[in-house]
């Protein structure tokens, strides 16, 4: 399933995986979400229902991954590092060039969107 991501001005398309935590969070879209910035690597925010959950520790945490952390908490990575945490994964943005400096330092709106 194909996503459109949009953040600031700019648009990311993103694939979703096939897992029934990716199909609950298709069915919340389309959806705006104020996204916190956290630890200078990622944007969160809690969705309004729990999802099915599939938590593993993937070691490493790429890029324009999209997981949820714990049954609520939908999370896109802006930067690659190493991590102890178990999350879902939901799917991951195709081109991930730029997002960083989109998704700056500050909390911003993120729309989501099934294409």
């Amino acid at each position: 399933m194909n996503l459109l991501i949009k953040a600031s001005s700019k648009d990311f398309s993103a694939t979703l995986d096939n897992n029934k935590s990716a199909q609950a969070f298709a069915e919340l879209l389309p959806g705006s979400f104020l996204m916190r910035e956290l630890n200078g690597n990622e944007k969160y925010c809690h969705l309004p229902e729990n999802l099915p959950t599939d938590s593993r520790c993937p070691r490493m945490v790429n890029k324009g991954d999209i997981m949820l952390f714990e049954s609520d908490c939908l999370v896109v990575f802006y930067k690659t590092f190493s991590t102890p945490y178990s999350y879902t994964r939901l799917g991951r943005i195709d081109n991930p060039d730029g997002l960083d400096a989109v998704l700056g330092k500050k909390d911003v709106n993120v729309n989501f969107e099934i294409r």
